[in-house]
């Protein structure tokens, strides 16, 4: 079925689109969320081999433009886009919207802010007003190739969709006019990467991807900014990115309506565990059972986790005697068992030997079992139904709509500074720099220049 080229509706939307016409839920959340990518992108600088991601980025070329986070190297905004980004995902606790099935923020931010740095070099600061405006704008592009997506996810979406909305983004802050935010997409669309192999093998690449599509986007506005334009239909075009990333499945009707009734940042869901997202459903579940009926992990003889195919598929692989960290992060057995084992799920379960080959939480994971159920739509983690079997013979279930974190069941005020505070400790950053950081963003539409927030984001 032949549909409308939607990107220059897509352009005007990002355009007209301003702080005064974001209402006020918008805006808090997108507060909230830019502190929580914050918080998870310094944490991440213990992420899986950073320092070697840093000495290749740094070898891309020389120019003091943009800020690593945390370690401090200065960098071109490229590189540091890229370093930032791989930062922010490394730990899989960045934010996600569940419907599209992506990781919008990760892109995003890395990419505006080592702009707003390079722009404030050059005396040309960008506000508070203007990047939280950016960012809401972005989300939403980068939302709208999730949402317009019929069939299962194929290739890496948090890298590949999430570097559009970081483009137009930047686009919006380069004050480009409708037609060249248009064309910025054709920039971005030549560079596009992101493949579910790394997913699947549990590769660090996984989140480098991530940083690819940030850099990308950098490089998309470079070009756009010197008069050097992409294609326009370059997402239903005869070889456009939902031809070819979303195997010709798709509606972008539905993609317009999601937008027009809701800014997508409104429906972003938290990460209460640095865990694939697809894994957070038995955590809850569990943890929900064990209180109401009072029973402890050794109680368990056995667990039965019936989810949609999008779990199943994604994160319903085997538990493994001796797992990568990401693979572990991404296995729904293991992140059981890690739960069962601990009491809860940290950065520190992931992390050296003692966690990963941990026999008593490889006991645990061997109980559970995944089963898809019949759910038709693809792109969906929910009803999950949790069925746990006690060596007593009693038996306890739970049918979860909304999982932990989701905005039908969201992190509190408090739940998510302790998460932000958890990560800016493991970041090796001072704890009263931390609150400073939080009153600022709480009123980040004031700054000024927020290029100013880098000085609190290094040691």
């Amino acid at each position: 079925m032949t549909q409308q080229n939607p990107v220059p509706w897509l352009a005007q939307r990002v355009l007209s689109t301003t702080y005064d016409t974001l209402p006020a839920l918008a805006v808090d959340k997108a507060k909230t969320f830019l502190l929580d990518s914050f918080g998870v992108g310094v944490a991440g600088c213990a992420g899986f081999a950073v320092d070697k991601v840093i000495k290749v980025a740094s070898g891309w070329g020389a120019a003091d433009e943009a800020t690593v986070w945390v370690s401090g190297e200065r960098l071109p905004a490229t590189g540091a886009a890229f370093v930032n980004a791989y930062q922010i995902h490394s730990l899989e606790f960045d934010c996600v919207n569940e419907d599209a099935v992506l990781h919008p923020m990760a892109t995003l931010l890395s990419a505006l802010f080592a702009y707003a740095e390079r722009r404030s070099r050059a005396g040309k600061p960008v506000s508070g007003k203007d990047f939280l405006t950016a960012a809401v704008a972005g989300v939403d592009l980068s939302v709208f190739l999730g949402k317009s997506s019929n069939g299962p996810i194929r290739f890496f979406r948090p890298a590949a969709a999430g570097g559009f909305g970081a483009a137009a983004a930047l686009g919006k802050l380069e004050g480009l006019d409708a037609e060249k935010l248009a064309r910025i997409l054709g920039n971005q669309y030549s560079q596009t990467c992101g493949t579910m192999q790394s997913h699947v093998e549990g590769s660090p690449l996984l989140g480098m991807q991530v940083g690819f599509n940030a850099r990308a986007a950098l490089v998309s506005c470079d070009l756009a900014r010197e008069g050097l334009l992409g294609p326009n239909d370059v997402l239903t075009g005869q070889y456009g990115y939902f031809r070819l990333f979303e195997a010709d499945d798709f509606d972008v009707e539905h993609g317009k309506r999601e937008l027009e009734a809701h800014f997508q940042i409104e429906l972003m869901s938290h990460k209460p565990f640095p865990t694939g997202r697809l894994t957070h459903g038995p955590v809850d579940g569990l943890n929900r059972l064990m209180k109401e009926h009072g029973f402890v992990p050794d109680d368990i003889e056995a667990i039965t986790c019936t989810v949609p195919s999008l779990v199943k598929r994604l994160v319903g692989r085997p538990d493994v005697p001796t797992p990568q960290p990401n693979y572990a992060k991404l296995c729904l057995p293991f992140v059981a068992g890690t739960f069962l084992n601990h009491g809860k799920v940290d950065v520190e379960h992931f992390i050296g030997p003692d966690m990963l080959n941990n026999e008593k939480t490889h006991g645990y994971a061997a109980r559970v079992t995944v089963v898809q159920d019949d759910n038709p739509n693809p792109n969906t983690m929910v009803p999950q139904t949790l069925d746990v079997k006690l060596k007593s013979g009693k038996s306890h279930g739970i049918r979860l709509g909304a999982v932990y974190g989701h905005p039908d069941a969201p992190l509190t005020r408090d739940e998510n500074l302790d998460k932000f505070r958890r990560c800016w400790k493991r970041a090796g950053l001072k704890p009263e720099t931390g609150e400073t950081f939080i009153g600022i963003v709480d009123e980040f539409e004031t700054i000024d220049d927020v290029a100013g927030l880098t000085k609190y984001l290094v040691k």
